[in-house]
This record gives structure tokens, sequence and C-alpha cells, in this order.
């Protein structure tokens, strides 16, 4: 068996030796999709079917196309292109637009809510801050669907506030001049430049297509109708094109995503490949009986077959609290539970529909001693703790060490306010002091005889590809900020008829919006996954959830929620609920 398939399943197998377009590949979630990408981009460049640098693979986040160009590095694949659109969008247009133009290509605005605030100075409105953001959400939304302004006024949308309709044309109007007159481009814009200067310049068009000959989409779901229109122009007349994706992910078509392009990928293409990866390595069955049972008979779904299953293994379960005080207390208890029972906080998440709903989950959790970080926030390397240790082992890497690598980045950390006990969990202190423990961990993990040189090296390498350092801490996420990404066990809070689905969704394409959000919630947990809900907010009572409903007794287990004072950090411990050795 070739080197690049070692290690695959059956149907990964099929679908990395598919190297010739067009092929779509469902890939069900924990199915492996990534590892079936890079292996099957490594089996073409293996067996001569691919040169790497005529391979184009397409993914929707910076951090992603990091871990994708980290997989291919460690297959022996280097030279392949592995950007987000815009990535390679703007890429195309630096690089085109001085032949065409003859000057430097525009530059990118960095906030449409400042640019729309001077605008609407020019038009003589004052609007408040969030009738500026939700104007720049309508303008991307607008974009991404290719609509110009007169077919926006056209499709006759709401107001927005204070604003009618017509004043929200003449703002968007507005916004558009003045950004001309300054050379500027929005994120959207850069996709349509692109597509607008592929179809207008034959020359550019060709020179594109000759330099990439086989594309891959990841999460295809989710590609806007710029973006396939972008596609189609890379394309060409060509074929070689792979898509991945699943349909029952499809989270963002608030956005413009539209599944169709997946879900009509053999009817646009009739004689394409299409794959199926329906085996989850990543859950145990319990939580796969859940996700199956959540979709089934949706447009697309898999019915996934789980690859672990644990005898006696607890199933998934579902608590009623009275309030939602006593579900962040019962939360935050269960996993002070787990982690007293020796589960590292790093494979513990609280996962929720909305942002607002961490406060009280972070403020019970930190009344326990237990450090929990918000995904979402600052990247780990754009930490200001985190920059200032890296310039520092930086520095230290051109002096004399004593050889030790963990011992000289101890002793760098512990200079730069790195203690044996963390501070108080709940605050900015107790961040900064993960944030060093993290560095040092990752010192100590580190293969031996590693110098200075080559761990700042490597961590220059991870900050560039966005693979972040876990800190040892809970992670809180919202359930759109966790897709993608995968913890031992998951606490889904919130099950509840207007948080779950939210209550503004009232169509049934915006409840499956939900379902599907709640789906992809319940496919983050590996092990084991808890859901709750309470049954008032203030003097307003609540209903469970239709999706717990609908899931039923026969995969969810009710328990009766509790919520118990909170336990004291235990003395000589730190308070993540483990022995303090980062600066031992």
């Amino acid at each position: 068996m070739s080197d690049s398939l070692a290690g695959l399943d059956e149907q990964q197998r099929e679908a990395a030796s598919a190297l010739r377009g067009p092929v779509c590949v469902l890939a069900g979630a924990g199915s492996g999709k990534t590892r079936v990408i890079t292996h099957r981009i490594a089996h073409g460049v293996e067996t001569g079917a691919y040169s790497p640098s005529r391979v184009m693979a397409v993914t929707f986040t910076a951090k992603a196309a990091g871990e994708m160009r980290g997989r291919l590095r460690a297959l022996g694949v280097g030279g392949v292109a592995a950007r987000t659109f815009h990535a390679a969008a703007l890429a195309q247009l630096n690089y085109f637009w001085p032949q065409l133009a003859g000057d430097a290509a525009p530059t990118i605005l960095g906030s449409k809510v400042r640019l729309l605030a001077q605008a609407a100075d020019t038009i003589g409105v004052d609007p408040d801050p969030a009738v500026l953001r939700d104007v720049a959400t309508r303008i991307e939304w607008r974009k991404i669907t290719m609509r110009s302004i007169e077919r926006y006024a056209l499709d006759r949308p709401e107001p927005v506030g204070s604003l009618s309709l017509d004043a929200v044309v003449a703002l968007q109007r507005a916004y558009e001049q003045l950004k001309d007159e300054r050379r500027q481009l929005d994120f959207e814009d850069v996709l349509l430049a692109c597509a607008g200067m592929l179809e207008a310049e034959p020359r550019v068009a060709a020179e594109v297509r000759e330099q990439y000959r086989h594309f891959t989409v990841d999460e295809f779901q989710d590609v806007s109708p710029v973006q396939h229109r972008l596609l189609e122009l890379w394309l060409g007349e060509r074929r070689d094109l792979c898509v991945v994706g699943d349909a029952s992910q499809t989270i963002y078509s608030f956005a413009g995503a539209d599944p169709s392009y997946l879900l009509d990928f053999g009817v646009r293409h009739p004689d394409a490949r299409v794959l199926r990866l329906e085996r989850n390595y990543r859950s145990e069955a319990g939580v796969v009986a859940v996700a199956n049972s959540l979709m089934r008979g949706r447009p697309g779904a898999l019915e996934l077959t789980a690859n672990r299953a644990t005898p006696d293994h607890p199933r998934p379960t579902i608590r009623a609290f009275a309030d939602d005080s006593a579900e962040a207390d019962g939360v935050a208890e269960a996993v002070a539970d787990q982690i007293a029972r020796g589960i590292d906080p790093r494979d513990v998440a609280v996962l929720y529909r909305v942002n607002a709903q961490s406060a009280p989950l972070l403020a019970a959790l930190a009344r326990r001693g237990i450090a929990a970080a918000v995904l979402g926030g600052k990247r780990f390397f754009d930490i200001p703790e985190v920059r200032q240790a890296v310039m520092a082992l930086r520095g230290a890497s051109v002096a004399p060490s004593s050889g030790d690598l963990v011992a000289d980045v101890r002793s760098i950390l512990r200079s730069l306010g790195l203690t044996d006990e963390p501070p108080p969990a709940g605050g900015p202190l107790r961040d900064a002091w993960e944030a060093r423990a993290a560095l040092l961990r990752l010192a100590e993990e580190a293969p031996a005889g590693t110098t200075m040189r080559a761990f700042t090296d490597e961590l220059q390498v991870r900050a560039k590809d966005q693979h972040e350092i876990p800190t040892r801490t809970v992670t809180l996420s919202t359930l759109h900020a966790a897709k993608g990404l995968e913890w031992d066990h998951v606490h889904l809070v919130g099950l509840a008829e207007g948080l779950l689905p939210i209550a503004y969704a009232t169509t049934f394409e915006q409840i499956d919006e939900e379902r599907r959000l709640t789906y992809v919630g319940v496919t983050r947990a590996a092990r084991t996954l808890t859901m709750s809900w309470a049954r008032a907010s203030g003097r307003y009572e609540r209903q469970v959830s239709r999706f717990v409903r609908e899931i039923g007794t026969s995969t969810l287990d009710e328990v009766r929620g509790r919520s118990t004072p909170p336990r004291r950090s235990t003395p000589g411990r730190s308070a993540s609920g483990s022995a303090p050795s980062p600066a031992r």
C-alpha cells in the first residue's frame, strides 16, 4: 500500500485515491475529513499525479489553513498553497493589480463601522453604533450574495433601527463613495474584485489557471455565491476539483453560506464521484446516537457509525434547573467534579448559543477556583504576555545557555512573572499566568536535545500557522466558535425554547439552522455529553427545547439537576484542580 494511504479506513482510502475530479466527499462529523484531504494531496504528489506548486487547498479560516500546511509538512509535502478564499484572492490582486493599473493595489479597510460613521455625517444622519453594525452586516450579506445596491433596494429589506430603507440605501452609497475616494477595499470587495479581474482579463485568468491545476475545497457547505463564482473562475474549463463537506454542519446561512452547492454537486457535475465518510472516530456511541436522532430525515444528513463504543459508558444526559443561575452553578459543580477525578481542564468545554450566557458560567467556575478561557478572545500568540515571553526567549536563543531547555525557559518565564502558585481564577493575572505556563509545558514536551533556537523557531511557525497552544483551562465557547474543534467532555447548556432555537428563528429554514447548530455542539463531544436547560429566566418561564423532545429518552438519560455551594480550592493545589508544576 502507498505510504500516503497507510492508516486510512476503506472509505477514507477510496476518497484519498480519487485523484481526478470532479469528486465530492460527504464527510460526517468526526470522520477524519482533514486527514483525507491531506492524504489525498500527499498521494497525488507521491504518485506524480500532482505537482505541489500546482495544488490549491482552500479552507475557511487561517487557522484551518495553517493546520493543513502542518499536516502536509508532516507527510513530507511542501509547496502546496493552503489558503482561505480571501487570502488567495488578495494574493492574486496584489500580484496582478500593479501590472494592470500601474500602481499598488488598494489598501484593505480596517473597520466598516468607522467608515460608515463618516459616511453618515456626509448625508446628515446620526445613527447609533448598533445601527451602524447592523448596516455593516447588511453590506456584507449584499456583497457575498453578489447583489448591487439597486438590487438590494428592490428586495425591500426591513429598515435598520431608526433608518428607513431609503436612508440605508443612501448610507451604503455614501460608504462606497468614501471607500473609492480613499482607494480602499473591504473584506468582501477582495473576492468581488478578484472575480471581476479574472472575468475582465483573459490573460490573468489564463495565468492563474496555468499556476493552479488541482483544487480542493474544505467545508464546502459554507461556500457563498461569490466564493463559488470565484472558484468557477479559477477552474475555467478544467475539472480537477475535490469538495469536502457536511450539510448537517451548515451554520452560516445568515452570512450567505449555501449548502446547495454541496448537495447539488452531482447535478452540476453529472460525472462526479460522490463518496461518503460516515464512520465517526471522535465520539462515544451514545453521543453519535444523539447526533443521528437530531438530524434523521434532514436533507443531506449522514447516518454516522460510531467507531468508539466503550462498554457500560454513561449515556448523554439532559438536566433541568430552576433558573439560569442554578444552571450555571450546576454545570460548574459538574466541571469541578470532573477535574477532581483527574480530568484535565483542557479536555472540558461548556458550549452555549450566545455570548451573554458566558458571564454567569465564568462567575460560577471562578467561585470554585476553576480557570476558564472564552474561545474567540485574543489568539494565543497575540496575548501581550506571550508576545513578551517569545521576544525574551528569542533573545536568549543567541546567548550562551545551560543546555537544559526546560530550565532555561523556566528561568526566563520566572523573570517575567511566572510563579509557583497560580493567582485566583477569574481575572487578568490568572489569564497571564496560564499563558506563560502553557509556554513552559510546550518546552517540557519538546524532544530531548531541543535547543532554545529550535524551540523559538517552532514557536514562530506555530504563530504563523495560528497553531494555538492550549492553556490549562476549561473552554467556554459559543456553538459557532466551537465548530471544527473537539473536547473529551462537553457541557451543552441552554437547551430551552428561546435560546436553542433562538427566539428570532421563526421560519422553517431558520429553525433548521438552529438544529444544525445544536448538532455541531453535540458532535464536539468525544467521551461525555451533558445537556441542560433552565426552567425560568427572571420572571419568564421556559419550555425545554424542541430538539431535546425530538431526540427523546431512547438516547438521553434524564437526571435531576443540583447546585451545591462552591468548593474551596485545596491548599497546595492549583486552582485548576491539578498540582502546580509550571514554575517548579
